[in-house]
């Protein structure tokens, strides 16, 4: 990476791809979608620019949207081979235009890139822009007014909202109705949301790997149908899983994330959160605010799942909805604590959006810190995912066994630590 001071701001550049990445070949021999292999950045704090180098040509259309604001770039599928690091860097002198980027996949067939903006900004261009040695898309801002910046978002906010409606994506197939219940394992962020990034590691690509193991585990019990929301690096919206779980009848939702937290990394540990109205305590609040801004993070307009019953039976509904979520929360800790690390307090509650189903008992695990070093290295280890999913299997089995399902099989004892749980706990 190349890092360059300049009088009107600050120059980030990258020439190679992401570590472990293929070279890519002249425009003429690819197949498949373009290919972004580097990106520029021209970051002054009244003019900025994106440039970034594809394998072929691309169409691209722009938008921007305000609280938060931000410019939005949709492109055909578009394959990023860079480092998602480099959107996040900080300019030298702090005085920019552009606070920060990101890109990714954000539907099938549809790439996105988000720019974060420090200051009111218009775009002077987004397009392609080739010549006989490499096509590049040119993603080019200025600053502007306030008034001029709102009066351009609200301009452009129900094209925006056309072009990300949750409405427009296919709907859930139907699960035909089983004997066995269906389990909804969902793998935090996706796509154009990266999540928490942290010495290299990138926090969709951690629950990703945890969440296909878990779901394996479950399919092969034979105890339970299992979805999940996603199955590749695709974007999804907090409303969208959410309706996911709702319209397959789904008999419970976790949702797998990796947190982090700057300025502490002797913070460690696994934690277990339920849906609540109030946060239990700071901490729980400040997860539930990062994690619900996903859908911003994507150039998304937040959505809540609405539903058309009413307000009594909805309580009476999400009450008992709840009480299953905090016994499946309890239970989980308790497998868990005996093959991994848990937070000082992992039982917490706050008001998580992908937790707002009223009929589904649902919960968010944190798996660990990727802040602190001890976490991180677990949980890029395969033994310990291997470890730790089959434990929550186990917690899953013990929950369905109580509430009455026992799927013909001996209802599972109480945990117990194993030689090798306590060994890898002591690491």
């Amino acid at each position: 990476m190349l890092l360059v001071n300049l009088g009107l701001g600050t120059l980030f550049a990258t020439h190679s791809l992401a570590e472990n990445q293929a070279p890519v070949g002249p425009p003429a021999a690819v197949v498949g979608p373009a290919v972004a292999t580097a990106v520029r950045v021209e970051n002054g704090p009244d003019l900025a620019k994106l440039t970034f180098d594809l394998t072929r040509p691309v169409a691209a259309t722009s938008f921007v949207l305000a609280a938060p604001d931000r410019i939005v770039v949709d492109l055909p599928g578009t394959d990023f081979r860079i480092d998602p690091r480099i959107g996040a860097q900080k300019p030298v002198n702090g005085k920019a235009l552009i606070a920060s980027f990101r890109f990714g996949h954000f539907a099938p067939d549809k790439s996105r890139i988000v720019v974060d903006l420090a200051a009111p900004a218009r775009i002077v261009q987004a397009q392609t822009v080739s010549d006989a040695a490499q096509p590049r898309l040119v993603i080019e801002l200025a600053k502007t007014s306030r008034a001029a910046f709102e009066t351009a978002a609200h301009d452009s906010l129900l094209a925006a909202e056309a072009a990300t409606d949750d409405s427009a994506r296919a709907a859930p197939v139907k699960q035909e109705k089983s004997a066995l219940p269906l389990i909804v394992v969902d793998p935090g962020h996706g796509g154009v949301d990266s999540g928490a990034i942290v010495n290299g590691l990138v926090e969709k690509n951690i629950v990703f790997d945890f969440a296909k193991l878990l779901a394996a585990k479950l399919k092969a019990s034979g105890h339970y149908k299992v979805i999940m929301t996603r199955d590749s690096d695709v974007f999804l919206s907090l409303a969208e899983r959410v309706r996911i779980a709702q319209d397959s009848g789904a008999a419970l939702f976790i949702s797998i994330h990796a947190d982090s937290i700057s300025g502490a990394a002797n913070v460690s540990g696994a934690t277990v959160y339920t849906g609540s109205d109030h946060a239990t305590d700071a901490e729980a609040a400040r997860t539930a605010e990062k994690e619900n801004q996903a859908d911003a993070a994507a150039g998304v307009a937040a959505k809540d799942v609405t539903n058309g019953v009413s307000d009594i039976l909805a309580d009476l509904t999400r009450q008992e909805t709840r009480a299953y979520s905090h016994v499946f929360a309890r239970t989980l800790v308790n497998y868990w604590k005996v093959a991994g690390r848990l937070n000082k307090n992992p039982e917490r509650a706050a008001g998580f959006r992908v937790l707002k189903a009223p009929d589904v008992p649902s919960v968010l695990i944190e798996l660990g810190y990727l802040s602190n070093a001890k976490d991180a290295a677990c949980l890029t280890s395969p033994a310990w995912r291997d470890r730790t999913s089959t434990r929550v299997a186990a917690a899953i089995d013990a929950f369905f066994a109580l509430r009455g399902n026992t799927f013909g099989a001996v209802k599972q004892p109480a945990p117990a630590a194993t030689a090798l749980d306590a060994a890898a706990q002591a690491k």
